[in-house]
């Protein structure tokens, strides 16, 4: 029976690869959050079937214990935030960078098979060709874009120094269900939800043109399990996008037209640190990894806002009790 260490489990995107995994059912999953971005409900049914560790990874002497011997470290524990590194870096820092260096000697050093890294599409900034291909330089225009590059850096630098297998993933925009919408800092999607079940106007920061690679959580599930099998790739990059393309109005359109309402939004200022377009190249993906993407736009937001309703009809349930 296989070892599986999945770091940020109790995230959005964490839970559903916990899922993912159990769903395989030829390993134990084990979860490594301290839950300071992730929530402990988002495994609520899962629960009985994991091991649970709270966690941080900024402490190696205790995070080093868990990782040890597991055949797949699965590390997607981060504060994924370009707003939140801007106005308070040291966390983000401590984390994304720290944390990340912490996890990657640990699984060295405890003998792990292999560390899949959730890298960031932001490492690209702004560059005026789109899709944006593996092989561009890198612009990082956040210090979460440039904490997220440098794990991409340590993450090969393992794996030429230590011989330790690790694959790199530049994910992009991920939605789907249980992404948190009660922050600021949340992604637009969730946000969007959120004020379309309340029947309520979004604020959109900019003019609402600027572009996004929105990928749903249980391809980008799928594509992290398949880099953790894939031969031949370790110390590579590769992004981890749909290879679409689709404008914040343009989303906020078809919502309203999948719920039948009509919601003008609000627009403000553009938001520092913000890439202006993103779009991926999923060649290399697709030929190394075999991704393949099974949701399209439309598809992955409507099972998204249909698992928000049941959400939010569920927690009326629970206050009226």
């Amino acid at each position: 029976m296989k070892k599986y260490i999945v770091t940020g489990g109790a995230g959005f995107i964490g839970s559903a690869l916990v899922r993912a995994l159990l769903a395989r059912g030829d390993g134990r999953v084990e979860v490594v959050d301290n839950l300071l971005t992730g929530h402990r409900r988002n495994l609520a049914e899962v629960e009985s079937r994991i091991a649970f560790h709270d966690v941080d990874i900024r402490d190696f002497g205790a995070v080093a214990p868990v990782i040890a011997g597991a055949d797949v470290v699965f590390h997607l524990a981060a504060i994924p935030s370009v707003p939140r590194s801007i106005a308070d870096p040291v966390p983000s820092h401590e984390v994304n960078t720290d944390g990340t260096f912490n996890v990657l000697r640990a699984a060295a050093e405890g003998r792990c098979g292999r560390v899949v890294y959730a890298a960031s599409s932001s490492a690209y900034g702004n560059t005026e060709v789109l899709p944006k291909v593996e092989t561009m330089r890198p612009l990082p225009l956040s210090p979460y874009a440039a904490q997220k590059l440098m794990g991409e850096y340590y993450a090969s630098a393992f794996s030429h120094c230590y011989g330790l297998q690790t694959v790199s993933l530049r994910f992009f925009n991920v939605y789907g269900p249980r992404q948190d919408p009660s922050s600021a800092y949340s992604g637009v999607l969730s946000l969007f939800m959120k004020h379309l079940i309340a029947r309520t106007a979004p604020t959109i920061f900019g003019d609402g043109e600027q572009t996004r690679d929105f990928t749903f959580v249980e391809d980008v599930a799928e594509l992290v399990i398949k880099a953790s099998q894939a031969s031949g790739v370790s110390g590579n990059m590769y992004n981890a996008g749909n290879g679409g393309r689709y404008s914040l109005n343009q989303l906020w359109t078809l919502l309203q037209e999948i719920e039948g309402v009509r919601i003008s939004p609000a627009y403000g200022p553009p938001r520092a640190g913000d890439v202006r377009d993103s779009q991926a190249d999923t060649t290399a993906a697709v030929r190394d990894l075999g991704h393949a993407p099974r949701f399209t736009i439309e598809q992955g937001l409507r099972r998204t806002l249909d698992w928000y309703k049941k959400d939010v009809a569920a927690e009326a349930t629970l206050t009226a009790s």
